[in-house]
């Protein structure tokens, strides 16, 4: 018998051989807050994803840390929208009540912030708008760093810029540092595509552009080059771990990655793939096994950390 059918055929060998496999501390569950009281109502095109109060948020986020999950991920959806997303950095914002809700009564959960203004701006984009209509970069920048920046002294963990203005990894880090935060961390979603697969959320976090697309500050979902100077850029101006979104389209993109840079990997298991698998598992067209095969093929890609809608499920799972 040759070595490669002793190795299958012994369960000792087999048990000494590395295998990936999922751990609950791989996954950071996402959370939508809501303005209002008394509200838990799921999310049509997610099954088994709600929109929380922050009254609501609170029993939710002690089922988390019951079934062994440390870290979440916050997303606000306000009342009042307007041009510069104001809502989004002010002291009494949706997210700002939300931490300092949480962490009174939780303080050992982790909470990490996106950092964007699509959710909060009246016209659905992720900066602030020239007169021409696209998005203005740099003018972003100083508005993107108050979000963030509101978000720590409220109490946040870390913060994850999603808008993808260039140099925003840097601002943040500098008005963080010069703000007495030096040891915040920042998530960069890196490897943000212009991915079809983000149907679903922008139901869910009320974030659709009300005109154009994002294609010109999203990524080309046919360019993996491009994904590894986007990492190398956020690097360099200060990123502590780096994203790709989506997961399951790009899981090249996540070990190309992983074998040019020593640096912790995030891979955002979107909306899109959420309720396509949810949809499948529930209407038996596949079986609730395949949940993990494919949980573990983004983390046997190269990724250290997952976001992921399914991470209850795959804590009930491994309980």
């Amino acid at each position: 018998m040759n070595r490669t059918r002793r190795l299958r055929k012994n369960s000792a060998i087999r048990s000494m051989v590395r295998e990936t496999k999922l751990s609950i501390d791989d996954f950071i569950y996402p959370l939508f807050i809501v303005e209002g009281e008394n509200i838990k109502k799921e999310i049509s095109s997610m099954k088994g994803v709600y929109h929380f109060s922050v009254d609501m948020v609170l029993d939710e986020v002690k089922e988390i840390l019951d079934l062994g999950i440390k870290s979440i991920l916050l997303f606000g959806i306000p009342d009042h929208k307007d041009e510069v997303g104001s809502e989004a950095y002010s002291n009494n914002g949706i997210i700002q009540r939300a931490i300092r809700a949480i962490k009174k009564n939780y303080p050992e959960i982790y909470i990490v912030t996106d950092i964007c203004m699509c959710e909060y701006t009246s016209h659905g984009h992720c900066g602030i708008l020239e007169d021409c209509g696209t998005v203005d970069n740099d003018k972003t920048l100083p508005y993107l760093g108050q979000i963030a920046l509101s978000h720590v002294v409220a109490g946040a963990d870390m913060v994850a810029p999603s808008d993808m203005m260039d140099g925003r990894i840097e601002y943040i880090r500098n008005i963080l540092d010069e703000s007495g935060y030096t040891s915040t961390p920042i998530m960069a979603y890196s490897a943000k595509y212009a991915s079809a697969y983000y149907g679903p959320f922008r139901e869910a976090a009320d974030s659709a552009p009300s005109f154009g697309d994002r294609k010109s500050y999203q990524m080309d979902p046919a360019n993996s080059d491009e994904a590894l100077r986007e990492v190398m850029y956020d690097i360099e101006e200060g990123a502590d771990m780096v994203m790709v979104k989506p997961a399951l389209s790009y899981l090249d993109i996540i070990r190309r990655i992983k074998g040019n840079f020593n640096i912790p990997i995030v891979a955002y298991n979107v909306s899109g793939e959420y309720s396509m698998l949810k949809n499948a598992i529930d209407n038996n067209i596949v079986g609730e096994e395949v949940l993990m095969e494919t949980l573990t093929s983004i983390k046997r890609a190269g990724a250290d950390i997952i976001i992921s809608y399914f991470a209850k499920d795959v804590a009930k799972h491994l309980k």
